[in-house]
């Protein structure tokens, strides 16, 4: 969809802008509704957007005998964890349109097993989420945890019981992805903004990384440019990690979109909330566009600045420059920002999340450009489209192809530079800052200048 810009005092920041995506059917709306054979107990095809719907409603239909669901994306269907031998749930997944998973492990046990995880083993360096397709929690521990306090993680794991909880090691630092995306500058920092929203007020305003709101407080589309966007609220470490900026301008004019280079970008259309196994791109200016899929849901990770709680874990590789950053579905779904993880675009790793939908709730802000008459989700241009994202700019240094996923990296020849000055948003742990002004990576400053963004944090 492609993007207006506006003149400069009221520059709209666009959504994240992204790189090629190899075939342009990958971030086409899927124009087929969730497909049934017209068997009720024949298991339904669903589109990314409908399942976390379906999945609320049978949480709700089941209660104790629910233990999760996640997406077969290979088979396109939901699969529902349903607690021991209960002839009737499985019969009410199955009308549904679903697939019934019989397992060990309720709701309830693995949430107070996750309580003794963050009461004995919440040291820096870990991170748990829920694994439905395993009924476990999986945790990992990054390369920092070794001696006394690996050995404090893995008799906690081993405390729970067979069958409880995972533990692996990450040859990663877990850390706040702070230099940045398509860019936005506060103070020392440099972020991305995730998604356009329009605030309570009905003012103009932007989701960006908690981590980036308590960094700075004023922001700009350009590198020493005048601020443009004041932080109305910012919440980081703690309940999530994510940050609501109102546009100096009450007059600014925004657009719901992702931009895909060369004037065209992809609509995003409503806030969803992730299913374990869905696919997802993430777009960032440090690493360009990456896809990868959904791996837990309500994750802990203990960052060295404190804990963050109910977060997305996904395989999707990121690194320092990716913060704020938008995370985003084929068919226009906002699903999260990007907060922090370990690993890198050449060796891998997992990135998690800020979930949008509990971000809107808690900022009490709507997705979207308030003035463009397209609903809660609406893009401010209709007129734009999604055809052929391969188009975009290949000399970004952004993937081409989003099923390279983590092996897209952009320049892996990028020079380093420390982010510790950025504020609270900033560790000091993570010192890599991609060049951002050679060959395609100008277009990068251009994209910064002009206000698209999503990414980390970093120092200009």
């Amino acid at each position: 969809m492609s993007h207006k810009r506006i003149p400069k005092r009221k520059a709209a920041i666009a959504v994240g802008g992204v790189a090629a995506l190899g075939a342009a059917a990958l971030l086409l709306p899927n124009a087929n509704a969730s497909q049934s054979n017209g068997d009720a107990a024949t298991p339904r095809t669903f589109k990314t957007n409908d399942i976390s719907n379906v999945a609320s409603m049978l949480a709700t239909q089941l209660g104790d005998a629910y233990a999760g669901s996640y997406y077969d994306a290979q088979q396109k269907q939901l699969v529902v964890n349903v607690v021991g031998n209960n002839s009737n749930a499985v019969d009410q997944v199955e009308k549904a349109g679903a697939v019934a998973h019989q397992v060990q492990n309720s709701t309830a046990a693995l949430q107070t097993a996750a309580k003794t995880l963050k009461t004995d083993a919440s040291i820096p360096g870990t991170a748990w989420s829920v694994d439905p397709k395993t009924n476990e929690i999986r945790v990992t521990a990054d390369s920092t945890v070794t001696g006394d306090k690996w050995n404090t993680v893995e008799s906690t794991v081993k405390g729970l019981g067979s069958g409880v909880a995972t533990l692996s090691k990450s040859a990663g630092t877990l850390k706040t992805f702070v230099d940045g995306g398509d860019a936005i500058f506060g103070g020392n920092a440099r972020c991305s903004l995730g998604f356009n929203v329009t605030a309570g007020d009905g003012t103009p305003a932007f989701l960006t990384a908690g981590h980036c709101g308590v960094a700075a407080a004023n922001w700009s589309d350009s590198q020493n440019g005048a601020p443009i966007a004041t932080v109305d609220q910012a919440t980081f470490p703690g309940n999530g990690d994510f940050s609501l900026v109102k546009y100096d301008d009450p007059a600014t004019q925004t657009n719901s979109a992702v931009n895909v280079g060369n004037g065209q970008s992809v609509q995003i259309n409503a806030a969803v909330d992730a299913a374990v196994g869905q696919q997802v791109f993430r777009m960032g200016s440090t690493t360009g566009l990456h896809d990868g899929n959904v791996t837990g849901l309500n994750a802990t990770v203990n960052y060295p600045e404190g804990t963050v709680t109910g977060l997305i874990q996904t395989d999707v590789c990121a690194e320092p420059g990716d913060s704020g950053g938008s995370l985003f579905t084929q068919d226009g779904g906002a699903v999260g920002l990007t907060s922090g993880g370990s690993g890198d675009c050449t060796a891998g790793g997992e990135t998690f999340f800020q979930p949008v939908t509990t971000a809107l709730a808690a900022v009490g802000a709507t997705l979207g450009a308030g003035d463009a008459g397209a609903g809660a989700g609406g893009a401010a241009d209709p007129s734009a489209s999604a055809a052929d994202p391969s188009a975009a700019d290949p000399g970004t240094g952004e993937t081409a192809d989003p099923s390279a996923g983590a092996t897209g990296a952009a320049d892996p020849s990028a020079a380093a530079s420390d982010a510790a000055g950025a504020g609270a948003g900033q560790n000091g742990t993570h010192h890599r800052h991609r060049k951002h002004h050679n060959s395609g990576a100008a277009a990068q400053q251009s994209a910064a200048a002009s206000g698209d963004g999503s990414g980390l944090v970093s120092t200009p």
